[in-house]
């Protein structure tokens, strides 16, 4: 009996091992999402002309720290996505349909 245990102890901890590795594949795959998102905020930022994310953000009534998190992939809600899509003219769809 105890065999069993011990083999159904190893089977659990081998289940728990592949769940922890799948997540972290996850979560590297959704980070390449989020900064390939925040590289074309930036993008959008350097077409309209503004060299500065600083300027950029002063101009347009965005948190200077809070602008600067989004062009770097750290920080961003939909509202403030959709904030900064206004201002480029920009609707999600519009923004989404070529980011791959």
């Amino acid at each position: 009996m105890s065999h069993l245990l011990s083999f159904i102890n190893v089977v659990n901890f081998k289940r728990q091992i592949s769940k922890i590795r799948c997540m972290e594949k996850s979560k590297e795959e959704l980070d390449k999402e989020i900064l390939l998102v925040a590289e074309k905020i930036k993008a959008l930022r350097l077409k309209a002309g503004f060299t500065s994310y600083e300027t950029f953000a002063f101009t347009n009534d965005i948190n200077r720290v809070q602008y600067y998190r989004i062009e770097k992939g750290q920080n961003i809600t939909l509202k403030t996505l959709i904030k900064v899509l206004k201002i480029h003219n920009l609707t999600l769809q519009e923004f989404f349909k070529d980011l791959e």
